[in-house]
């Protein structure tokens, strides 16, 4: 009898924790750990308790792990940026996930306990993760878990570059300039479901991939320099930042965009360029647009629907187990993923 109680109180126990990568420090991908932790519960800000089973990896969760330069740090509380001046603040890592609903708090009221999501899941390289109601949507019942979770920063991101800030038309001559990576995967194809004429820009090791998304004309920057061959684009989307802004001034239409997408690796840098270049170019006849993604639940049910239809599709690269996240991150460090890598947490 004592020892079923006790096989009892151990296997309650046992519901109590989980295994997630967790990180004390900034750093490369030597610091990342698989660990037991304390299972997250919903609360009335994060009221969905997620569990995880797959996750993809995002430039920005390397930024995150690496950790924002020491200056940005310094000043960070004065701007009321959540981040830690010798360590981040938060152990776990993660933003991208796709799952199955195990439990929600009262004031949640789009989702129950075993529906399937997608959407962003605060700490996701984890067996399971809170995330905000309205951060999540229902999985399309035609893709996989590891192919949702593979959609929600890259495709918001690709999205909203076109649609927001590129004001993209049907028949317009569009550009996007790094065409094989996670961002560029998706906007290969969201462009083209808005009926554009979609120039690829990627590398020789791309060339059998990019065609199946929907490119009409693929160019091999190895070997072709885009804004030196002549031809004009109504709209650049621009994920690689491989030219200057006179190249792509010589490249555009009259009134045509530039969309520049992300902080690149050096985000001061980046945000030189939004101020110098987006802010005073933006007001000429050739327009430059810099820009950070939203995630939001809106955005994510758009995509829903082009999963749904067919108009858009994951390309992963490689899978990892979430006790190999480390190697994820160092792939992805290696700059030649192809479309996204995937954190399969359920196979643990």
């Amino acid at each position: 009898m004592i020892d079923a109680v006790i096989e009892v109180a151990l296997a309650e126990e046992s519901k109590k924790v989980m295994k997630a990568i967790v990180r004390t420090r900034y750093g490369p991908p030597d610091i990342l750990q698989l660990e037991e932790v304390e299972k997250p519960t919903p609360n009335d800000v994060r009221g969905v308790l997620v569990r995880i089973y797959a996750a993809s990896v995002n430039p920005a969760d390397r930024h995150d792990m690496r950790g924002p330069p020491f200056l940005i740090r310094l000043v960070g509380p004065l701007f009321r940026l959540k981040i830690g001046l010798r360590g981040p603040r938060d152990s776990g890592l993660g933003t991208d996930a796709a799952g199955q609903v195990e439990a929600v708090a009262n004031n949640v009221t789009q989702f129950k306990p075993g529906d399937e999501v997608f959407g962003s899941c605060k700490g996701s390289y984890a067996e399971y993760a809170v995330a905000r109601e309205d951060r999540l949507v229902l999985k399309p019942a035609n893709i996989s878990f590891e192919e949702a979770s593979a959609v929600p920063i890259a495709a918001i991101t690709a999205l909203q570059a076109l649609r927001d800030k590129g004001h993209i038309q049907p028949g317009q001559k569009v550009l996007v300039n790094g065409a094989g990576g996670g961002v560029g995967t998706f906007a290969v194809q969201i462009a083209k479901s808005f009926g554009a004429e979609v120039t690829a820009v990627t590398n020789t090791a791309n060339l059998d991939m990019i065609p199946s998304l929907g490119a009409d004309h693929v160019i091999d920057y190895t070997k072709e320099d885009f804004t030196r061959n002549g031809e004009r684009y109504d709209l650049i989307c621009d994920i690689a930042a491989t030219h200057s802004i006179s190249d792509y001034k010589r490249t555009l239409n009259p009134g045509g965009t530039c969309v520049i997408v992300g902080f690149k690796d050096n985000i001061i840098r980046g945000l030189l360029y939004f101020l110098v270049v987006g802010r005073l170019r933006g007001r000429g006849p050739k327009k430059f647009r810099f820009f950070i993604a939203n995630l939001n639940q809106k955005d994510l049910a758009v995509l829903k629907e082009l999963l749904e239809r067919g108009k858009v599709v994951s390309v992963i690269d490689r899978r990892y187990p979430l006790r190999e996240t480390a190697e994820a991150m160092r792939y992805l460090e290696q700059g030649r993923v192809r479309g996204k890598v995937v954190i399969t947490v359920g196979q643990d």
